[in-house]
C-alpha cells in the first residue's frame, strides 16, 4: 500500500495503522505528531487509527531550541 508521507510516497511495508507506520519510519517514542488527511490523530488512537491506500500523513517533529 503506498501512502504520501509530508509529501513523499511511502510504501507501508507492515501492518495499515498509524503505529505501524511510525515504527516502519522508526519514529521516536516521544515529540512526534501525526495528521491524517489534514486531521490531527491523537496517539492514543495510532493503534487503532488504519490508513487506506492513497492517504496523505503529515508528520511533526518537536525540535528544542530558543
Amino acid at each position: 500500500m503506498k501512502v504520501q508521507v509530508n509529501n513523499k510516497e511511502v510504501e507501508l511495508t507492515t501492518r495499515n495503522t498509524i503505529s505501524a507506520l511510525a515504527a516502519q519510519l522508526d519514529l521516536p517514542p516521544q515529540g512526534v505528531a501525526i495528521a491524517l488527511n489534514n486531521r490531527m490523530i491523537p496517539r492514543s488512537q495510532w493503534a487503532e487509527q488504519e490508513i487506506q491506500n492513497g492517504d496523505s500523513l503529515v508528520i511533526i517533529k518537536a525540535a528544542c531550541g530558543g
